[in-house]
């Protein structure tokens, strides 16, 4: 079903969370009909030129690399043995890799709460960084301590944000949910102003929506205005927060999907406030989509 032939591509570090995003990462190449690509990246090769390694662990980490290399790609040929599949392994920093493979996907896919290399960063620095600079949506494979959903599930979810633009994040709803023959629910989350936030708590449990304002019709009629007709769409705006409302809509989704544009901080590049709390803690996988100016 791709047109482009760009890959599926999925970070792998040997931890259960990156073997459950391989699984994530083969269903949805196999979705697109899409080839899957395999990256494994770490720092375990610190010396080169033909000099000999001073770290007495070093070869040890090189065979533990190449195993779980291999383990990867075995589990991705037996969850589709047609599959195309291809295996890259650097011995570079993860990040920078990543978002170098980015550039060359369809979608990157990473697992969470790791504790390898390239995984037990994944709460912070790697993940944040990767979806920050990547050059295609980012799926961060979350939800909870099981396994979960496989993205041929439905439930898709978008969170429509005016500022991040939210077109691109739009378009990459649209055609999950497409591809998996499912709904839509496109959330527009309403900020309570300070008066009406001393009359009660704010709605963030994913319920009927308010009334819209015309603004806030205009935001998810434009971000869905390209939904094929056959596609069933929900749209609606919630008032709240807009962490709190899209948080509490992943708990009832497969997949939700956001919208980011790069900003500049102390720390560098990095998704925003949003995407970054739905990185952190939603109950679900998160997409993450650059949306260029």
């Amino acid at each position: 079903m791709s047109a482009t032939g760009l890959p599926v591509t999925v970070g792998i570090d040997g931890t259960e969370p990156s073997l459950r995003a391989v699984d994530w990462a083969a269903d949805e190449a196999a979705l697109r009909g899409a080839p899957l690509r395999l990256v494994h990246a770490s720092l375990w090769e610190r010396y080169e030129g033909g000099l000999l390694p001073l770290d007495p662990e070093e070869p040890y980490e090189r065979m533990r690399v190449e195993e779980n290399a291999a383990v990867a790609e075995r589990r991705a040929r037996l969850r589709h043995p047609d599959a195309t599949v291809t295996l890259a392994v650097f011995p570079e920093d993860p990040e920078s890799v990543l978002v170098r493979e980015s550039a060359t996907a369809q979608a990157l896919v990473l697992g969470c709460r790791g504790r390898g290399t390239m995984g037990r960063a994944f709460l912070g620095s790697v993940s944040l960084g990767v979806a920050g600079h990547a050059h295609c949506p980012v799926i961060v494979v979350r939800g909870g301590g099981g396994q979960p959903p496989s993205p041929a599930a439905g439930r898709i979810a978008l969170g429509v944000d005016a500022v991040a633009g939210g077109s691109a994040a739009a378009r990459f709803a649209l055609d999950e949910a497409a591809l998996r023959g499912t709904s839509l629910r496109a959330v527009r989350v309403r900020r309570r102003s300070p008066l009406q936030a001393t009359a009660g708590p704010a709605r963030a449990d994913g319920g009927p929506g308010l009334p819209e304002r015309p603004a806030a019709a205009a935001c998810l009629a434009d971000a869905l205005r390209d939904a094929p007709g056959t596609l069933e769409v929900d749209g609606a705006t919630v008032e709240g927060h807009p962490r709190d409302v899209l948080l509490a809509v992943s708990r009832e989704a497969d997949l939700i999907v956001v919208g980011t544009r790069r900003r500049h901080g102390h720390t560098g590049v990095r998704p925003n406030g949003v995407a970054h709390a739905l990185l952190l803690h939603a109950s679900c996988p998160v997409a993450v989509v650059p949306e260029h100016s």
